[in-house]
């Protein structure tokens, strides 16, 4: 990331003020974070911090009865819920309500739709674990290529709040040069919500696979070595959803130059993204129940 031009310090300051002044993530989200990234955590050590807090404990149980699912008899045990999502599935619950909780609401949305947001969000999310699948990333990572790709545009969200009018200039801006929107918000901010989405990401602590994801997804090559193939991944799909227009965060030039580059940074072909629309399409729905769960 460039360093931001002095005449934008004093904006770049208000917005680092806003940022500070967002909820720290709730001590029970940050238990089970550090719990299920700890080797060799049980169901039952998962168990014993979620009980502690009724919310979430009531949005385990909602997610695991939720039509997706289609138990044949309504679970009530914590503990047999946690062992049929699974750690990283309930560990992107308790992530994803946090993130609602702070961003969720239409008042963070003034010049994007939180609703088409939302559903883009979703949907670079369940591409990019789709792909990491089909690369053969191993089924426990999986979950987070995931909510990497679901939370990869935070950095959008208080940019279009706090600077509303402005970021309304980035969009037309976009759309007038048929650009890509992160060369937009620099000319107009001089930084861009690559750079917003890392302030985020070391307010809560977040890993640092998923900070170089929300910081990085539009140059992977500057990722961290060992994390480049999850941010090029989240890039690809990013630029898959704003192809097939699944939602919108505003993007809607992505570069073609991006595209092949990063095709070939992960040894794939654009007809393998091609092949998998239904497979998407199947995995939004299923996303969309989770997210809803979340925003109870």
């Amino acid at each position: 990331m460039n360093d931001v031009p002095l005449a934008d310090e004093k904006r770049f300051k208000q917005l680092q003020n806003f940022i500070d002044r967002m909820p720290s993530l709730s001590t029970t989200v940050t238990k089970v974070l550090e719990v299920c990234n700890k080797p060799n955590t049980s169901p039952n050590d998962l168990n014993r911090v979620i009980s502690l807090d009724p919310v979430l404990t009531g949005q385990v149980l909602k997610l695991i009865n939720s039509a997706y699912y289609s138990m044949a008899n309504q679970i009530t045990s914590l503990t047999r819920a946690i062992i049929m999502l699974g750690l990283n599935t309930v560990k992107n619950l308790a992530l994803s309500t946090a993130v609602l909780g702070s961003f969720g609401k239409e008042e963070s949305f003034q010049s994007l739709s939180m609703d088409k947001f939302w559903t883009h969000s979703i949907c670079v999310g369940v591409t990019a674990k789709i792909l990491a699948g089909k690369r053969g990333v191993p089924m426990a990572s999986r979950e987070e290529y995931f909510v990497a790709g679901l939370l990869h545009d935070l950095g959008k969200i208080p940019l279009n709040n706090r600077f509303a009018q402005e970021y309304g200039q980035v969009l037309e801006l976009a759309r007038l040069e048929q650009g890509p929107l992160i060369r937009a918000e620099q000319m107009v901010f001089g930084f861009d919500h690559g750079l917003v989405g890392k302030i985020i990401a070391d307010k809560w602590q977040l890993s640092e696979v998923i900070a170089d994801a929300l910081c990085y997804h539009h140059v992977p090559e500057q990722a961290t070595e060992k994390n480049q193939d999850l941010v090029a991944t989240i890039a690809l799909a990013d630029i898959y959803a704003n192809i097939y227009e699944i939602g919108s965060a505003g993007d809607y030039f992505p570069e073609e130059s991006n595209l092949k580059y990063i095709l070939k940074m992960l040894d794939l072909d654009w007809n393998d993204l091609v092949e998998m629309q239904d497979r998407v399409a199947g995995e939004i729905e299923k996303a969309q129940i989770f997210l809803h769960v979340s925003r109870e």
